[in-house]
């Protein structure tokens, strides 16, 4: 493999959440490597600023306000897109809003929120992108889903998970129906990455940070340009054997068992029976 693979001169790129966090590290690295990017956030400024840096990288840029839980509003922006660029080859689905709840406090009304936010919206969003993806018989899609779609986090994250769920079985339907047309979809299940938002609940509870850092093998927190790289490798034709694919970013959480600690935390040798866990 060369690095020609990575190319993704003469690409049009829509990512989501561009203003802050991996949205706008996914922009940004896509740029960086050719592509011309449509920047999706409803913080406009956020997404001015992430575009005059892909403007110095010397690529093409929009942005638009779309409400990415509103399947009419995704068909007007793709039909921007249309008029733009006359083409999608990479969809960054990324952005979505959650909500904390206990299970026995959540309303219907705001699991349905929820559901409409990052299910409803990020299906339309795969489906605007993938018609015009399937219409040019090549195109790749990167889902941004969670560790919570496969283990459970607690602490009040009942709708988010069911949600990460939805995204997750999503990706491995769509990659099933449309990779032999040429439209490749996978998912990236990121575990804690940082952003204004996580940052506001470290604020609030002194103990979370270390919470999450007792369940990361690698010692620290993500942080948003950990994705950079995975971005440009599903963006490009280095990835093209690669569908479906559910890829953790976790610093080896997933991999360690929930009762495991990391190395330097290691007990001395000892003997146990092998159930014990």
């Amino acid at each position: 493999m060369t690095l020609s693979s990575f190319d993704l001169h003469g690409r049009v790129a829509v990512v989501t959440g561009a203003a802050q966090g991996m949205g706008q590290a996914t922009a940004i690295a896509v740029a960086r490597h050719g592509a011309d990017v449509v920047l999706v956030d409803r913080n406009r400024a956020g997404a001015d600023n992430t575009a005059a840096k892909v403007r110095e990288l010397g690529r093409r840029v929009r942005v638009e306000t779309t409400d990415v839980s509103c399947p009419q509003a995704i068909a007007e922006l793709f039909s921007l897109v249309d008029s733009d660029f006359g083409r999608v080859d990479f969809l960054g689905n990324i952005a979505g809003d959650g909500c904390l709840a206990q299970p026995e406090d959540l309303s219907i009304d705001e699991l349905q929120r929820v559901l409409q936010n990052l299910v409803v919206g990020r299906f339309a969003m795969c489906q605007q992108a993938g018609r015009r993806m399937l219409q040019q018989e090549r195109g790749s899609i990167m889902n941004i889903g969670s560790l919570a779609s496969s283990t459970a986090l607690g602490r009040g994250h009942i709708a988010y998970s069911m949600a990460m769920g939805a995204v997750v079985q999503m990706t491995r339907e769509l990659s099933t129906e449309w990779s032999y047309r040429g439209v490749r979809v996978n998912c990236v299940t990121p575990a804690q990455v940082r952003n204004p938002s996580l940052a506001a609940r470290i604020a609030d509870d002194p103990n979370l940070e270390q919470r999450f850092l007792s369940g990361i093998p690698i010692g620290r927190m993500g942080e948003p340009d950990d994705i950079a790289g995975l971005a440009v490798l599903l963006a490009s034709d280095a990835s093209s054997w690669i569908t479906g694919a559910i890829i953790p970013m976790d610093g080896g959480n997933m991999a360690m068992n929930a009762g495991g600690t990391p190395g330097h935390q290691a007990a001395p040798i000892q003997s146990f029976r092998g159930e014990q866990k």
